[in-house]
């Protein structure tokens, strides 16, 4: 199990810098470090009698790690590359890039990279928020943040040394007066009494949504949409049988990202509320696809409101990526932009009439921290946020730090996003962690499956069954349906199921089949992923080529 080595605490105050390293509770008549353990729970919080600028807050723990033993550690974002390594594994960010391709197409927006220091030494890996150590006899070790609102918790491993640090994302928090700094659910049971443990001290009951089918449009016509497909694919849909709650309309139908209220009238001369009743009539629930905290630089926001987007300490615009024309964050404590957003929301769910809003990009809000606030802290205020704008609308996160959205949203993205290829293109498996990849949305797919039901219902992306517009084989196909019925709770397509012939509709049937099973345990072996699921009573192993 995990055992206590020390708590490291710096800060700056006066213009003197000042550190502790301890295993106890320490202080003065000015600062104060608490450490409390207990059988199942671990923090060290710091309470200051004047303004203080925190440089570090980390605990140490000794672990003996075994030979055989696996090791997950969740990845930052939706889209963070997640999956269990054995104990010689590492992670690999972006400093293989040269700067000028990176800084050129703003590599280090998607992820961590800014704030963390990545290891190329084997056995060092570091992930975010929750993590376990496996055992060969399916005994698992785990550790989890319990606070993530106030500062993101980053777990690193060292299996050479036998060592897990915790270390709050709290550098250059300036604070006068208390904060709860690491807090730790610390579990030792089978794979669902630490996840149970884990949530119940989380204080999130299980989800009571449902499992949902459904069609988005990007991953076939991507942000070439218009009315006529739409329409089209909701005729196919409806005349294959298939079972939908969701029919979502994806990027595409405004001018710009950013102008949510621009619609494209060349591709949308009815606008959109024609298409809700369409949708609502069929008797699914209509969907719109919006990134709220991003604007592109060919938009009316990023031109004639300049104060909405969020600065660096220079002044100059954050970049979020390089989407479309250019990605940029917002500044989601602007009154204007709150105003503006609300206004955006109302309209689409009141008068458009969608009841489900895909909202992605999510990451971009806390990009940067605040002197007065941690990127974690900044993530919370977005996320709730969201919630009231969005009022009785669902929503499905996507693209944001997985603990903030924890029970704050019906749906969330487990996944990167799914390609028709394989891994990607490949120019870009040499690129971020954050990158689309069938592959890794399948691996991710199944090691955070433990997140659906209780954080929120897992969208492990879209299964492709057709045969056309991809270069996957008939076996990858097939794995990416059986994981996404198996692993998740939304089982979403972009086909046209009105061409699906005898074979795809006896998979599509089979998917529904499995979205009733359960899965007990699941390994990846080199390039083998390995899937011990309980089928109709029935123990029956399943093998992936990854």
């Amino acid at each position: 199990m995990f055992e206590l080595v020390n708590v490291r605490f710096a800060y700056r105050t006066g213009g003197k810098g000042y550190a502790v390293t301890t295993s106890e509770s320490t202080g003065n008549s000015r600062i104060s470090l608490e450490i409390k353990r207990n059988p199942e729970t671990f923090s060290a919080s710091v309470s200051s009698k004047s303004e203080i600028e925190i440089v570090k807050l980390s605990a140490e723990f000794s672990y003996g790690f075994a030979e055989s033993d696996r090791v997950f550690l969740n990845g930052y974002q939706s889209w963070t590359d997640s999956y269990e390594q054995d104990i010689h594994g590492r992670v690999r960010g972006i400093d293989h890039i040269p700067d000028l391709v990176s800084d050129k197409y703003a590599f280090s927006a998607y992820g961590d990279y800014t704030f963390v220091r990545y290891s190329r030494t084997r056995g060092c890996i570091h992930g975010f928020s929750y993590g376990y150590v496996k055992h060969d006899d399916g005994i698992f070790d785990f550790i989890g943040s319990l606070n993530e609102n106030s500062g993101f918790s980053i777990i690193k491993v060292n299996t050479a040394k036998k060592t897990v640090t915790v270390e709050k994302d709290c550098r250059g928090l300036h604070i006068n007066g208390r904060f709860d700094g690491i807090s730790l659910y610390l579990g030792t049971g089978t794979e669902t009494e630490v996840f149970d443990g884990y949530f119940a001290w989380l204080g999130i009951a299980p989800t009571r949504e449902k499992p949902v089918s459904g069609y988005t449009s990007w991953y076939r016509h991507y942000q070439d949409i218009n009315e006529k497909c739409i329409l089209n694919d909701l005729d196919g849909l409806r005349s294959s049988g298939g079972k939908s709650d969701i029919f979502q309309i994806d990027d595409g139908y405004q001018t710009a990202v950013g102008d949510w209220l621009s619609i494209d009238m060349s591709k949308f001369p009815n606008g959109l509320e024609p298409l809700t009743r369409t949708i609502t009539e069929a008797g699914m629930t209509p969907g719109l696809w919006l990134a709220p905290f991003v604007c592109e630089e060919n938009s009316d926001m990023f031109r004639d409101h300049k104060e909405w987007l969020l600065r660096d300490e220079s002044g100059a615009p954050v970049r979020a990526g390089s989407n479309w024309s250019g990605s940029y964050a917002l500044d989601i404590y602007n009154d204007d932009l709150r105003d503006y957003l609300r206004e955006i929301f109302r309209t689409v769910t009141e008068v458009w009439g969608f009841g489900l809003l895909k909202l992605d990009f999510l990451y971009a809000a806390c990009i940067l921290p605040r002197p007065n606030k941690t990127r974690g802290m900044i993530m919370a205020d977005a996320m709730d946020f969201l919630r009231e704008c969005a009022g009785t609308a669902k929503i499905l996160g996507c693209g944001v730090p997985l603990a903030s959205a924890f029970g704050k949203v019906e749906y969330c993205r487990i996944g990167t996003d799914v390609t028709p290829e394989w891994d990607g293109k490949s120019y870009m498996q040499v690129l971020h962690r954050e990158r689309p990849s069938t592959k890794y949305c399948i691996l991710n797919s199944v090691f955070r499956r433990q997140l659906n039901g209780r954080a929120f219902i897992n969208d492990p992306d879209v299964y492709m069954l057709r045969a056309t517009d991809t270069t996957m084989t008939d076996e990858q196909r097939k794995s990416l349906a059986e994981i996404n019925a198996l692993c998740g709770g939304v089982l979403f397509t972009s086909d046209d199921m009105g061409e699906y012939g005898a074979e795809q509709k006896k998979m599509y049937e089979y998917m529904l089949l499995l979205r009733e099973a359960t899965v007990l345990a699941a390994e990846l072996s080199g390039n083998k992923l390995i899937l011990s699921v309980e089928i109709d009573g029935r123990n029956v192993i399943k093998t992936y080529r990854i």
